[in-house]
C-alpha cells in the first residue's frame, strides 16, 4: 500500500483518477503531444473552479482538507459515479484515528446450520475475500470456495479459476476495486496489509489495478462461469451481511438450462460423495481439515 503509506492517499487518488479521464471525455480539444495521460493539473483546476496552485497542493499532500464543495467540484470534472465520490469525500474525513482491536472474523453457529440446509452454492466470506465456510455445493461448483482459500488470490494467481470465470478480466477489475472500497481508511489492518501486498508482488494484473484506484461495491449481480463438467452456468449472486461477515449465495433462473446443470451438478457431488464413503474401510473417519 505504498500510496496509503504515504500519507498523501487524497493525492494518490485524485492523480490516478485525472490520468483516466481524457480532455474528449472532459470536453476539451486534444490539443498537441500530451506528456501525461488524461487531464493536465491545471486542466482540472480550471474545469473545478479553483486555481492550479490550490489543485498543485492537494495533489502534493499540502492541503489536506479541502472544503466539501471543492471535493464535488473535483469529482464532477473526474467524473465519478456517487461510490467514487462517496470515497473521495471521505478520504478527508478529519477524525481522529484510535487504534481498533482485530478481532478474528466469525461464523455464527446458525450460518453454519443455514450453509448446511441450502441446496445452491452458498458460502461466507470476510472482508479480504478470504472463504470462512462454504457448502457442498459450492465446493462442487468451484474448489477454490473451500475454507481458507482467499477469493482474490485465487482469481489472480490461480489458471483454473481464470478459465472458470467467463470473464476474467472484468471480475478481477470488480474485486480489486471493491478491496480497495472495503479497505477504506483502514489501511493498517493486518490481513488487508498482507494481501495487498501478497499480491503486489505476484500479479502484475494487481498492480495494474490497484494503481488505478477504482472503488467499487461488489454486491448482487449475475455471472457467467465455466464449470469443466456440466459446461457454462449463468448464475445470480446476492451478498447478505450477517453480523461481521457476508452470506454469499449463487442461484440460476428456475427451470432454466442453468437450473438444470446445477442439478446435475449436486447429483454428481453426491454421488462422487457416497462413493468415497463407500470405499472407506470399516471403522474409519472423514480427515479433518487443519
Amino acid at each position: 500500500m505504498k500510496d496509503e503509506e504515504s500519507g498523501n492517499r487524497l493525492g494518490s487518488y485524485l492523480r490516478a483518477r485525472r490520468e483516466l479521464v481524457s480532455p474528449e471525455q472532459a470536453g476539451l480539444p486534444p490539443g498537441g503531444t500530451r506528456r501525461v495521460p488524461g487531464l493536465r493539473r491545471e486542466e482540472v483546476a480550471l474545469l473545478a473552479g479553483i486555481s492550479p496552485d490550490y489543485y498543485l497542493r492537494l495533489e502534493r499532500g499540502r492541503d489536506r482538507n479541502p472544503s466539501p464543495q471543492v471535493l464535488e467540484s473535483l469529482a464532477r470534472v473526474l467524473q465519478l459515479d456517487d461510490v467514487e465520490q462517496a470515497y473521495l469525500l471521505g478520504l478527508t474525513s478529519a477524525r481522529p484515528r484510535t487504534p481498533r482491536r482485530k478481532r478474528p472474523e466469525h461464523v455464527p453457529a446458525r450460518v453454519h446450520q443455514l450453509l448446511a440446509h441450502l441446496q445452491i452454492p452458498a458460502f461466507v466470506e470476510g472482508r479480504a475475500f478470504d472463504v470462512l465456510a462454504s457448502n457442498p455445493m459450492a465446493v462442487a461448483l468451484s474448489p477454490r470456495l473451500r475454507p481458507g482459500h482467499n477469493r482474490l488470490r485465487s482469481l489472480l494467481l490461480d489458471p483454473e479459476e481464470r478459465a472458470f470465470h467467463q470473464d476474467w478480466t472484468k471480475a478481477t477489475a470488480d474485486f480489486v476495486a471493491a478491496l480497495r472500497t472495503t479497505i477504506g481508511d483502514d489501511t493498517d489492518d493486518p490481513r488487508f496489509v498482507e494481501l495487498v501486498g501478497e499480491l503486489a508482488l505476484s500479479s502484475q494484473r494487481f498492480r495494474t489495478l490497484w494503481a488505478r484506484h477504482d472503488v467499487r461495491r461488489l454486491d448482487g449481480g449475475t455471472t457467467t462461469v465455466h464449470h469443466p463438467v456440466v459446461g457454462d452456468l449463468r448464475l445470480h449472486r446476492d451478498k447478505l451481511p450477517v453480523d461481521e461477515v457476508i452470506l454469499v449465495v449463487y442461484y440460476p433462473d428456475k427451470d432454466s438450462d442453468s437450473d438444470e446443470k446445477l442439478r446435475l451438478l449436486a447429483a454428481l457431488s453426491t454421488s462422487e460423495t457416497a462413493g468415497t464413503a463407500h470405499d472407506r474401510p470399516a471403522g474409519a473417519t472423514s480427515p479433518k481439515a487443519p
